[in-house]
């Protein structure tokens, strides 16, 4: 048995946040100081995983939300963009380096995943190709900055998951959501308007002309989602889904965490989940433009 340390390097840092450890410092810093702490401690957040320049604004939202006093394990729940997957994948390294510090993977709670038999392995090559994860890591070190020898992360990539499985990986991590020294953050942006999507032939071209110009019909389209995952509902968001297509790429990472506070909820756990800023990478309207949206929001519990 080897004992060699495996490293994920900072694959995106460079192009989609800086390479600099103080220059992105100072941008986080700088976003983090704008925004108020409402809902802390949060013990889940939703937050986007787009370039930072487009979205750190936003993220900055849900990441003030932390309390770094009590988060001793972060889970990192982010969407496969690149490799199809149908379960969930852990990652095969040890270490997640960031421009800020490296991040260090709980390998007790990855043994405890992988003996339920439920999860691949992801290869180093899919885990550095992958940006959904890794644009929560510099937040993540910013946000724990002041206990950072005290915590460790649990990254999971999740797959295209049928309602089914969605509701088996809830109930697993539900568990681990009872805990008052986890926090999950889950990886999502919201609508991708004009783009091909997720294996689709056509753009997302939806438009609801009775709203005004395409971009508020974007937003409104984005914010019924919203308030249908603050109802804390997967069975509602799914049907939402179903019904309106609405491109949101962190859906099935959004229904594990929905099924996670359901389960928790019959026990008889107290929890609301609140969104706290949104926001939209241009607006829309022409049927030549395109935007991605973002929302951050957090989870607290009563």
């Amino acid at each position: 048995m080897s004992n060699r340390v495996v490293c994920r390097e900072a694959s995106h840092a460079g192009s989609w946040y800086t390479a600099s450890g103080p220059q992105l410092n100072a941008q986080l810093e700088g976003w983090l100081s704008q925004v108020q702490s409402t809902k802390r401690p949060a013990r889940a957040i939703i937050a986007p995983h787009a370039g930072y320049t487009y979205c750190g604004s936003c993220a900055a939202h849900a990441y003030k939300q932390v309390d770094p006093s009590v988060t001793r394990r972060i889970f990192i729940l982010g969407p496969s963009h690149h490799v199809p997957l149908s379960r969930c994948a852990l990652s095969s390294v040890d270490i997640y380096r960031t421009p800020l510090y490296d991040l260090r993977i709980d390998q007790k709670i990855y043994g405890e995943l992988w003996k339920t038999g439920m999860f691949e392995r992801m290869s180093l090559q899919t885990d550095e190709d992958e940006h959904s994860i890794e644009m929560h890591l510099p937040y993540t070190a910013k946000a724990m900055e002041s206990h950072k020898d005290e915590f460790t992360i649990i990254p999971v990539l999740v797959g295209a998951l049928s309602e089914s499985k969605e509701q088996e990986f809830g109930k697993l991590f539900s568990k681990y959501l009872a805990d008052p020294s986890n926090l999950f953050v889950v990886s999502s942006d919201f609508c991708h308007w004009g783009y091909l999507f997720q294996g689709q032939r056509f753009r997302y071209s939806y438009y609801d002309e009775s709203q005004g110009e395409i971009y508020r019909s974007i937003e409104h389209l984005d914010k019924m989602g919203m308030s249908i995952i603050e109802q804390l509902d997967p069975v509602s968001f799914s049907n939402y889904l179903k019904k309106y297509h609405n491109t949101i790429c962190g859906r099935h990472p959004i229904g594990v965490l929905l099924n996670a506070i359901t389960e928790l909820q019959k026990n008889g756990m107290n929890m609301s989940f609140s969104f706290l800023n949104y926001a939209q990478s241009s607006q829309c309207r022409s049927w030549q433009d395109s935007s991605v949206s973002y929302a951050a929001g957090a989870l607290t519990v009563h």
